[in-house]
């Protein structure tokens, strides 16, 4: 796994200090009646991949390249509250009706705002209204309504991308002064894994890695390839240095199975054990008193939902949880993706602890986390 700091340049909402670790989730309380089911991306034009053409490819793509602002509510010495422009990113228009129209960003875009606009290729400005967010893999979805005169990206298919293939990355660096810059690059591999910290908690982010250039507020903008496809949303870099052309996004075919949930749900259903927990490593060794010296690994209890199953089956705090279904668990992160990418809503698991030294098994059935 390739682990280390990032400097969420992650599009940063411009001017402000955003990263992975101060994202915040957005739940469905913005929901509003499911989408018109006839909201498709089947009208996204695509670029003949045999045109080659950047310039071709850039002019039937700009269009669906949004800025994305991000407003907050700030009060002034009268003690009247307004929105102000807290930080811009980038976003891409998914799908379209008559009525309305999708855009997908980054979560890390729209965190913390008590308002969002979306600044169009024209230069107009309308409200945006939030259908959800994943803080995990940093996806957020977003609305407005109208009919608009634009053609959604053709959505590619990520899995067939193969280091050495050309991709265009459009966004806006630096802010909606230099909306839909266009640079060009490669993959410069796939199937990258990035450990990132989120608000959701640890997570290992799958990207796609680019040495086309990003920068702070292109966030949330498009990685495209060379037959005018949508392959994945630019999300971050690293920024260190002497460090150049390490630019990643998240694949489209991942980002596309998040919003979809997002624009059925408002939110990504997974399953719910009732716990949060704190890997062992990060426990004071006084809190580890009667653990046996093999346990190594693990995660202890630090608070539980008390109308959760697993709460009504006898877990308690401080409990150290080791496995479930046999599988070991090293730290919270292991514990998270294990839960999420190999458990399902209504499975029954077998989960495994030491309370002060004494080993004991809780067996449960997963829950959700939809509210």
């Amino acid at each position: 796994m390739f682990k280390r700091f990032l400097s969420m340049f992650t599009a940063a909402v411009m001017g402000a200090a955003i990263t992975l670790a101060s994202v915040q989730y957005f739940g469905s309380a913005n929901q509003t009646d499911p989408p018109d089911e006839t909201a498709t991306n089947t009208n996204a034009q695509k670029v003949a991949a045999s045109s080659n053409s950047i310039a071709d490819i850039v002019e039937q793509s700009s269009k669906a390249i949004v800025g994305v602002v991000n407003k907050k509510n700030q009060t002034d010495r009268f003690q009247l509250s307004k929105a102000v422009t807290s930080g811009t990113g980038s976003g891409v228009i998914y799908k379209k009706t008559e009525k309305e129209v999708f855009i997908l960003t980054n979560n890390h875009v729209i965190e913390g705002a008590s308002q969002i606009s979306i600044s169009l290729y024209n230069g107009k400005e309308v409200e945006a209204e939030l259908i959800g967010t994943d803080a995990l893999t940093d996806i957020a979805v977003l609305r407005i309504k109208g009919n608009y005169d634009i053609t959604p990206l053709q959505i590619g298919d990520s899995t067939k991308l193969r280091a050495g293939d050309r991709v265009i990355a459009i966004g806006n660096p630096l802010g909606l002064d230099l909306s839909r810059t266009v640079t060009q690059g490669i993959v410069s591999a796939v199937n990258r894994t990035i450990e990132v910290t989120t608000s959701a908690g640890d997570w290992d982010l799958d990207v796609i890695q680019t040495d086309a250039a990003i920068n702070p507020g292109n966030s949330g903008g498009a990685l495209i390839n060379d037959s005018g496809e949508l392959v994945g949303i630019n999300s971050l870099k690293i920024s260190e240095n002497g460090v150049e052309g390490l630019g990643f996004a998240i694949p489209i075919n991942e980002v596309t199975t998040i919003a979809e949930e997002i624009i059925k749900n408002g939110q990504v259903v997974r399953p719910y054990l009732g716990v949060s927990v704190v890997s062992l490593d990060k426990i004071p060794p006084v809190y580890l008193q009667g653990l046996p010296e093999t346990v190594t690994e693990g995660v202890m209890v630090a608070s539980i939902d008390e109308n959760s199953e697993i709460a009504k089956a006898g877990l308690r705090v401080q409990d150290v949880i080791v496995s479930i279904n046999g599988k070991s668990i090293k730290d919270e992160g292991g514990l998270r993706k294990f839960l999420y990418t190999k458990l399902s809503v209504g499975d029954q698991v077998t989960v495994k602890v030491y309370r002060k030294g004494e080993k004991k098994t809780f067996t449960v059935k997963l829950e959700s986390n939809k509210t």
